[in-house]
C-alpha cells in the first residue's frame, strides 16, 4: 500500500469457541514447550517489522482494540515520513512521546492522538532536536531498557530517568511511570503531534481540566481522513498540584478576551490549534504516577464514560493480566511446536493479523460514520481501519477461519453501515476512524463480504448486503467506473492507474456474481459475471501483458514492461507485477498467453530477472525483489501459486521456499515490506500451513508446500483439521503426494468444506519434484473459464 508525495497515497460459530492452529516443527513438545497458551504469548516479539519497511509498532494494543498505545520515536512532515508510518523506528535512539492511535504496517499514515510525556525537573514544551540531547522533552532510550510483549510496553526514558510502562483495556490506555526521586513530577499531553505531519494539520483543539481533576480534550484534524475528530479523557493516579495549558500558535490574527485570570496555571480550559497541557505532582512520595487515557468518536462525555467503565481502578498490574490473557486465548489459536526462529515468525504474524479492523464503538453502542456523523449500533459492534486493498487478499480469509463467526459478522455489519449512511452511497474502500480516505483501487469491501457469505457467515441481512455490493460496483464516478461500464475497461486517458482499476474491477465483478448465484440473484450474477470477463479487454496478444487502453481502443504507447510510477498505467505497480491479476479465470489468462508453458515460462521470467532495487526508489511501497517479483507489496502475494495452475505445482514449492527464505525472518527488520494491517503477516500463517486462498470467493485454498510438520486447526464449528508433512526438512522442499483423511488427493487444492468437516491433510515431502501429481486440466483450481458456476 502506497504513499504519494503528493497528492495521494496508495499502497464462528459459537463466540466462545476457540480455533487452535498446531503447528509442529523439528523440536518435540518437551524441547519447545509448545501446546501452552503461556508458550504462545512469550513466543510474539512486537519488535519485529519495526526496522525495514515493516512499519508495525511495539507498543500495548489488545485483539481488535480501540488503543494502540505506543512510543513515537520521531514526528516529522508528511513528506519524510513514510518510515515512521507506525510513529517508531528500531534504529532511532530518542522517544518524544507516548501516543494512543498507531496503524500497524501501512504504507500511509495518519494517527499518533493524545501524545503523553513524562518529565521529571524542569519544563520545556518543545520536543526539542534529536542530535541535541536536553533541548527539548523528548528523551534517549536504549533497546537494553526496553520491553515489549502483547499488551505490554516498557522502557527507561534516559534522560529523566523515568520507567515508563503501557498496558491498555478495550478502549482505554493505562500509563504507569516511576520517577527519581528529588525531582518534581509533571505529565505533558501535546496537542500538535501527529503521525505524517504538516503545519496546519491540526485545525482546532481544546484542553479542558475538570474540577475532579480529570482532564479532557479534543481535536479535529485535516490529514488522512479529513475533518477527522477525536476526544479524549484522561485521569491521574495522584492530585495535581498545578497545571498550565498554552498555546503554542504564532500570528494569530485575533486573540479574543481573556478569561478570568490571565496566567496559563489559571485557565480551566483552552482552546486553539497547537496547544500544550502541562500537568504537576509535585515530589511524589512514592515517585509513582498512574495515568489513564480513554477516546471517543463522539464526545469528551463519552470517553470519559468509556475510561471510567473500562477502567475503573489504578491496578496496573492487574490490567496488564487481563491483557495478557485475552492475548494468550487469542494466540492459543496457533500451538506452534518448532525451532525457535519459525516459532516466533508464525505466532508474532498471527499477532500481527490480530491488531485491526480495530473497535471504533462507545461504550453506549454509538460510533462516527463516512458521514462524519454520530450513529447508534443495533445489535453488532462497530470496526473501522478496513486496509481493504490489502486485507481482503489473506487477512480476512484468514479471520474466517481464527476468529469467531459473530466477529466476522460485527466486521460485515461494519461495512454495511458504513454504506448505509455514506453520502455516496457505497462501501468502504479505506476506512479508519469510520470515515473514508479514499485510498488505494477496487471495490475489496466486496470480496470480503462474498467470500465470508460463501463460507456459510451470515450474521447479516444478505439482500442488504448483495445491494450494497451493487451500489458500490455502478457508482459512475468513482474511479473510472462510469467508463468501465461503458466500454467494458477503464480509459487510460480518463482515469490513471488504468489498467490495474479495470483487473480488480473484473475480479471483484466476479465475487459479486458469486454470492449473487448462491442467493438466487440470477440476473445480477449473470451481468456481473460478464463483467468480470474485462480484464481480457486490456490484455495485449502482441506483447503478451496487461497494458492501459485509450477511449479510442489504442494501447498507450510508449510501452515499457519495466515502467513504474504513482499515476502510471499500474497502481504500484509495472506491467510485470500486475498482468498476473486475473485470480478469478487464470485458465483464462493462460489461454491469452498461449498455454501452460508460456505461463510458466514468463512467470520464470519474473522472478530470473535481474532488476536494480534502484529502480523501483522512487515508489516506496515496492520491495521484497525477487527479479521483478515484489513480495513486499501485495498485487504479487498470489503469483507464485500461479505454477500450478499450469500444472506445475512443483514449481510453486520451490518459489515458496524462495520466498520465505530470503522475505521473513525473526528480527526486527523481518518482514520484506509494509504489513498492511496483516496482510504481510497472513501469507506467512497460509504458506506455513500449506494452503494460500488465491482466489477469496471460490472456497479453495490453492496447495504449496508446508514449512511445518504439523499443523491441527481446531475450527469455530469445533471440529479438527490436520496438515501434516513427513518428512520435511530442507534437502526434502518437493511435495511427493498428498492424502486426504487417507485417500490420495490428487488435485492442487483444497476445499472449504473440507477444511470445516475436519480430517488430515497429509503431505508425503522428498528431495526431487514430482512431476505428475496435480498436472491435469481437472485436478487445478477453480478458474472461471473451466468453472463458470
Amino acid at each position: 500500500m502506497r504513499t504519494e508525495h503528493p497528492p495521494r497515497k496508495s499502497g464462528t460459530a459459537h463466540q466462545g469457541l476457540l480455533v487452535f492452529i498446531a503447528i509442529l516443527g523439528g523440536l518435540s513438545a518437551a524441547q519447545a514447550g509448545a501446546g501452552t497458551p503461556d508458550t504462545a504469548y512469550a513466543s510474539v516479539d512486537p519488535f519485529i517489522g519495526t526496522g525495514g519497511d515493516g512499519h508495525t509498532f511495539p507498543g500495548a494494543a489488545l485483539p481488535f482494540g480501540m488503543i494502540q498505545l505506543s512510543p513515537d520515536t520521531q514526528i516529522r512532515h508528511f513528506r519524510e515520513s513514510y518510515k515512521w508510518a507506525a510513529g517508531y523506528r528500531h534504529d532511532d535512539t530518542t522517544i518524544q512521546g507516548f501516543s494512543h492511535t498507531h496503524f500497524s504496517g501501512t504504507g500511509h499514515s495518519d494517527l499518533g492522538d493524545v501524545l503523553v510525556m513524562p518529565i521529571a525537573g524542569e519544563v520545556q514544551l518543545e520536543p526539542g532536536d534529536i542530535d541535541k540531547p536536553g533541548s527539548g522533552y523528548r528523551s534517549r532510550f536504549s533497546h537494553e531498557d526496553e520491553k515489549a510483549e502483547p499488551g505490554y510496553y516498557a522502557v527507561t526514558l534516559a534522560d529523566p530517568g523515568i520507567r515508563a510502562e503501557l498496558t491498555v483495556s478495550r478502549r482505554a490506555g493505562l500509563h504507569r511511570y516511576r520517577f527519581p526521586k528529588g525531582a518534581p513530577a509533571h505529565v505533558l499531553v501535546d496537542q500538535r503531534a501527529s503521525i505524517y505531519n504538516y503545519p496546519g494539520k491540526v485545525q482546532w483543539s481544546r484542553l479542558r481540566v475538570h474540577p475532579d481533576g480529570a482532564v479532557t480534550g479534543f481535536r479535529e484534524l485535516r490529514g488522512w481522513a479529513p475533518g477527522r475528530p477525536l476526544y479524549f479523557a484522561m485521569r491521574f493516579s495522584q492530585p495535581m498540584t498545578g497545571h498550565a495549558l498554552h498555546n503554542r500558535e504564532e500570528r494569530i490574527e485575533y486573540k479574543g478576551f481573556f478569561p478570568p485570570g490571565r496566567g496559563t496555571a489559571q485557565r480551566a480550559q483552552l482552546e486553539g490549534r497547537e496547544l500544550v497541557g502541562v500537568f504537576d505532582f509535585g515530589e511524589l512520595k512514592a515517585q509513582e504516577l498512574l495515568v489513564k487515557v480513554a477516546i471517543s468518536p463522539v464526545s469528551e462525555e463519552n470517553a470519559l464514560r468509556n475510561l471510567d467503565e473500562d477502567l475503573p481502578g489504578w491496578d496496573f498490574d492487574a490490567t496488564r493480566t487481563a491483557a495478557r490473557e485475552e492475548w494468550k486465548k487469542a494466540l492459543s489459536v496457533a500451538d506452534i511446536d518448532a525451532p525457535a526462529p519459525m516459532r516466533k515468525m508464525l505466532y508474532t504474524a498471527l499477532y500481527h493479523t490480530l491488531i485491526a479492523p480495530s473497535l471504533f464503538t462507545d461504550a453506549d453502542g454509538r460510533f462516527r460514520g463516512p458521514d462524519n456523523q454520530v450513529h447508534q449500533a443495533e445489535g453488532f459492534t462497530f470496526y473501522s481501519t478496513f486496509s481493504l486493498w490489502d486485507t481482503y487478499r489473506a487477512a480476512h480469509p484468514l479471520l474466517t477461519l481464527i476468529q469467531p463467526e459473530q466477529r466476522n459478522n460485527d466486521f460485515i455489519h461494519s461495512l454495511l453501515a458504513s454504506q448505509k449512511v455514506s453520502p455516496y452511497g457505497i462501501l468502504p474502500v479505506w476506512q479508519f476512524h469510520g470515515l473514508e480516505t479514499w485510498c488505494m483501487i477496487g471495490y475489496h469491501a466486496v470480496p470480503v463480504i462474498a467470500d465470508a457469505y460463501l463460507k456459510g457467515i451470515r450474521g447479516y441481512p444478505a439482500d442488504q448486503a448483495l445491494d450494497a455490493m451493487v451500489a458500490s460496483a455502478t457508482y459512475k464516478p468513482y474511479g473510472g467506473l462510469e467508463h468501465y461500464m461503458s466500454l467494458g475497461y477503464v480509459p487510460i486517458d480518463k482515469e490513471p492507474e488504468a489498467a490495474s482499476k479495470t483487473l480488480e474491477y473484473a475480479y471483484d465483478d466476479w465475487a459479486l456474481s458469486r454470492m449473487a448465484r448462491a442467493m438466487g440473484r440470477e440476473s445480477v450474477a449473470a451481468q456481473f459475471e460478464a463483467r468480470a470477463k474485462n480484464y481480457r479487454n486490456v490484455f495485449d496478444a502482441k506483447t503478451g501483458f496487461v497494458r492501459a487502453r485509450q477511449s479510442d481502443g489504442r494501447f498507450r504507447e510508449p510501452f515499457d514492461p519495466a515502467a513504474v510510477g504513482y499515476g502510471s498505467d499500474y497502481t504500484e505497480g509495472n506491467a510485470w507485477q500486475y498482468s498476473w491479476y486475473v485470480p478469478q479465470d487464470t485458465a483464462g489468462l493462460i489461454s491469452l498467453l498461449g498455454g501452460d508453458s508460456k505461463l510458466a515460462a514468463k512467470l520464470d521470467a519474473v522472478f530470473d530477472a535481474k532488476v536494480s532495487a534502484e529502480s523501483f526508489a522512487h515508489v516506496e511501497d515496492i520491495s521484497g525483489l525477487i527479479g521483478h517479483y515484489a513480495h513486499g507489496n501485495e498485487p504479487s502475494h498470489h503469483v507464485a501459486y500461479l505454477y500450478g495452475y499450469a500444472g506445475q505445482p512443483w514449481r510453486t514449492q520451490e518459489r515458496l521456499k524462495q520466498i520465505i527464505d530470503t522475505q521473513y525472518k525473526a528480527a526486527v527488520d523481518g518482514l520484506a515490506g509494509n504489513d498492511d494491517c496483516g496482510q504481510m503477516s497472513a501469507w506467512l500463517v497460509f504458506t506455513a500451513l500449506g494452503f494460500y486462498p488465491v482466489t477469496p470467493g471460490s472456497n479453495e485454498y490453492v496447495l504449496g508446500r508446508p514449512f511445518v510438520e504439523r499443523a491441527a486447526l481446531t475450527l469455530p464449528n469445533g471440529k479438527r483439521f490436520t496438515v501434516v508433512a513427513e518428512n520435511l526438512s530442507d534437502d526434502r522442499p518437493y511435495v511427493g503426494k498428498v492424502t486426504l483423511n487417507g485417500k490420495p488427493l490428487e488435485r492442487s487444492f483444497v476445499r472449504h468444506e473440507e477444511l470445516l468437516a475436519g480430517g488430515e491433510l497429509r503431505f508425503v515431502m522428498q528431495a526431487r519434484p514430482n512431476k505428475t501429481w496435480a498436472t491435469r486440466a481437472e485436478h487445478r483450481p477453480y478458474s472461471l473459464s473451466n468453472r463458470p458456476r
